[in-house]
């Protein structure tokens, strides 16, 4: 007589089995057609979990309940094929890592719009499948603001749209791929995770570069996602740091002072120290300043006041400032607008909590650099070390370098490289930068 618990375990086993034989055969036809991903495909393990009734990742495994897989299977080998890619997008744009503060439900509903997205765009016959009516749809929508749909950017839009909760319903369930309840593993290191997968993401770009060739648009989309991705990071406080000037400040030097000589002072003279502590120290910080904001139409208010505000709590952290200092906050579309002069912290929070913008013209970035001009010849400045110029990017630059050092912020709701003359410095900026900011702020 057959034992019935062992005739089930058996089963089981051939289950286990047959389904890591159909997450092998995904890989290896994905490989086949997309080598730059070779090292992405083969770095998670498979791990049963019966009763999920799905697939999910935690950036180092794939979980699956064998029913749901064998149910994509029959379905046909491009749903295994692409559930499979789905989640490995989901961890080579570090989607679990990046969540943030953002709201839960539309960050992983944009996560799974973007990823779907590329999918649909790598027309390779292992991938494809047919668009329906409503997702052609959704991408139209969103790419008449989105150059790249990336997950940020997707999420963005769906913030300001409102939209409704049976909208979102009706999203998730076009959508859905994978369960998402595994990215908040807690037995997961989240940093060697996240570092892992961005550094594969960075060569999976140099192997793009070297397979592909520029008219190959099975891969344009992919590979704007991933060279957006991989962008430079900056560290906007270190940025800041550029436009410091050194100066003496009172302040005790602990630094060069030598207590050895200080006490033994004490103990041969009674209340004589031999030395005392300098009463100033040379640092580096920033006290004549310039901040341009361009108030074009094109350039989102809110964006801007929200830099301003990130740019407010650098400035005014300890180490960044002198007590007094100089700062000019100017408004310019086509015309100079608005000029406030900034003294100290207080007017500097006042400002911010009055702060509105005026203008709403074209761009056009003379007119601020000549104002500017105007007031050092004047004797506005004591030694002005630069400049930063918030904007969109879609102006007129000055043809000639001002004696200071200039630097063009760009605040984008989507990242797109943009040209500058060859004097200034250059830094490009999402919303989602933003937020990384001000989480990095709270935290500290």
């Amino acid at each position: 007589m057959v034992d019935p618990v062992r005739y089930q375990q058996i089963g089981e086993q051939r289950d286990i089995e047959l389904c890591e034989e159909i997450f092998k055969n995904a890989r290896n036809e994905l490989y086949l057609n997309m080598r730059f991903l070779d090292v992405s495909l083969s770095s998670v393990r498979y791990e049963v979990r019966p009763g999920i009734g799905s697939i999910g990742t935690n950036g180092f495994s794939f979980f699956y309940d064998p029913d749901y897989l064998f149910y994509l299977y029959k379905k046909g080998r491009v749903q295994v094929n692409r559930a499979y890619l789905h989640m490995v997008f989901h961890c080579l744009f570090c989607h679990m890592d990046t969540r943030g503060n953002r709201e839960r439900y539309l960050w992983d509903l944009s996560c799974d719009i973007a990823m779907e997205a590329i999918l649909d765009g790598l027309y390779q016959k292992c991938t494809y499948q047919k668009r329906s009516p409503y997702r052609r749809n959704i991408y139209l929508w969103l790419e008449k603001e989105l150059d790249v749909l990336t997950a940020q950017g997707v999420y963005t839009i769906l913030q300001k749209s409102n939209i409704s909760k049976e909208e979102r319903e009706a999203l998730a369930l076009e959508f859905y791929v994978d369960s998402h309840e595994y990215w908040d593993d807690k037995k997961v290191n989240s940093s060697l995770r996240q570092n892992s997968w961005s550094n594969k993401r960075e060569k999976m770009q140099t192997n793009m570069e070297t397979f592909s060739n520029d008219e190959d648009e099975s891969h344009k989309s992919l590979r704007k996602q991933v060279e957006i991705e991989n962008r430079e990071k900056y560290d906007y406080k270190q940025f800041l740091r550029k436009f410091a000037v050194l100066k003496e400040e009172l302040y005790v030097d602990e630094d060069s002072f030598d207590y050895a000589f200080y006490t033994y002072g004490l103990s041969l003279y009674g209340n004589m120290p031999l030395v005392e502590p300098l009463e100033y120290k040379e640092q580096h910080k920033i006290e004549d300043f310039v901040i341009v904001i361009d108030t074009s139409m094109s350039c989102s208010g809110e964006l801007v006041k929200r830099f301003l505000e990130e740019t407010y709590t650098i400035l005014w952290e300890s180490e960044s400032y002198f007590r007094k200092v100089n700062i000019r906050i100017i408004q310019c579309d086509d015309q100079v607008q608005a000029d406030k002069l900034v003294t100290n912290k207080e007017e500097m929070k006042e400002y911010m909590e009055q702060f509105t913008i005026i203008g709403q013209g074209g761009t056009d970035f003379r007119p601020a650099f000549k104002y500017v001009n105007n007031l050092m010849a004047k004797g506005a400045f004591t030694k002005l070390k630069g400049l930063l110029y918030f904007t969109d990017g879609q102006g007129i630059f000055p043809l000639k370098k001002p004696i200071y050092d200039t630097a063009f912020i760009f605040i984008r709701e989507q990242y797109a490289d943009v040209s500058v003359p060859p004097w200034a410095i250059k830094l490009i900026l999402e919303q989602g930068d933003l937020e990384e900011m001000s989480k990095g702020g709270k935290e500290e």
